[in-house]
């Protein structure tokens, strides 16, 4: 099932609504950018990669629903657009790196405002198409690093929600269970908005993939006890040094594992990493609404007492030595991170 599908015809965009995940499977459907920038920050589509493609179509649609006098003007409000989307959600690169695309067609566009309509409408299809082709690839290279009987531990959600199929960490694990393998999932549940407990979950039982859901700071005692043997996770953000930014809990998961020399992978697309940033101290991170964290409820009752604050980082930094190797859809990549992520951006970007 694809997280996210474009109609050609009529000009929409059709997403699954990630928020109300498992309890419905309901579909929304966007005709204006502002509907897919509001999706963005509110969360019914999430994941780097799924982000950056919505994206994308978010400027399609601009395209095709902006009327103006002039192909100048209709340029300069179609950059105005994708000012605004590429704002909704800070940390995830692939959302900047899907605009710069999308932005990149019109500058180079010399043709008139149909034929610009047209040809940014083919661009985000191709950025849906790629991202397809590119998390496929990340599962087959990821799925030869997994051996039979492995107990994972997995945290957020990096399946097919988080992309558009296939998936990344996750997609892995789900290609090593069609392959025949043994694999056992312990889901992060990852607060706050349990995005483990909810879609990993989900996806893992759709696909008839054995698991269990455990606290997110169990994940030391699984660790420690020699009930899991290894570590696999996406990343929003990957700068220079190998530094990664992914959803907040991922660093202690990293750390427990390190000290506890289980192996970590982290998998994504190339489209993930920032040669921009030194290293993860230079990243942006994204600082959610309180209430994610604060309106927890028992029994029908918040637990939180009233007046409560609360700080919501959604994301925080792994540091590259925690990490064993990285999956992309060009393969595997291995220690010294700085040297051999500049290789392949070389390779994937030339």
């Amino acid at each position: 099932m694809r997280s996210l599908e474009w109609d050609t015809q009529k000009k929409v965009l059709r997403i699954i609504d990630q928020r109300v995940l498992p309890t419905y499977l309901q579909f929304l459907e966007f005709k204006k950018p502002t509907e897919v920038t509001a999706a963005i920050q509110d969360m019914a589509i999430r994941g780097a990669p799924a982000i950056g493609v919505a994206a994308a179509f978010g400027l399609a649609l601009a395209a095709w629903n902006t009327v103006a006098p002039s192909k100048n003007e209709f340029n300069e409000k179609l950059q105005k657009v994708a000012t605004e989307i590429q704002r909704s959600r800070p940390t995830a690169v692939n959302l900047k790196w899907a605009i710069q695309r999308m932005q990149a067609v019109i500058e180079k566009h010399r043709g008139g405002i149909p034929e610009l309509q047209q040809d940014l409408e083919e661009e985000a299809v191709r950025i849906d198409q790629e991202n397809v082709a590119d998390c496929l690839a990340i599962s087959t290279f990821g799925a030869e690093l997994i051996n039979d009987g492995d107990t994972i531990i997995h945290h957020c959600n990096t399946g097919p929600l988080a992309v558009v199929e296939w998936g990344t960490a996750l997609g892995m694990i789900l290609l090593a269970h069609r392959q025949g393998k043994h694999v056992h999932v312990l889901v992060d549940e990852t607060r706050p908005r349990l995005q483990g407990s909810r879609l990993t979950a989900w996806e893992l039982q759709q696909n008839g993939v054995p698991f269990e859901i455990i606290c997110d700071n169990a994940a030391g005692y699984f660790l420690k006890s020699g009930k899991a043997n290894k570590v696999i996770f996406g990343a929003d953000r990957v700068v220079r040094n190998g530094d990664l930014a992914n959803k907040v809990g991922t660093y202690m998961l990293a750390l427990a594992a390190y000290s506890n020399q289980v192996p970590v992978l982290s998998a994504f697309p190339s489209s993930s990493v920032d040669l921009s940033l030194k290293n993860g101290s230079q990243i942006k991170i994204e600082e959610r609404g309180q209430e994610e964290v604060l309106d927890i409820q028992l029994h029908g009752e918040r637990v939180t007492p009233e007046g409560a604050r609360a700080l919501n980082p959604a994301f925080d930094i792994t540091p590259h030595d925690y990490i064993n190797a990285f999956i992309t859809e060009l393969g595997v990549i291995r220690p010294p991170f700085e040297e051999n992520l500049e290789k392949m951006i070389k390779t994937y970007r030339r």
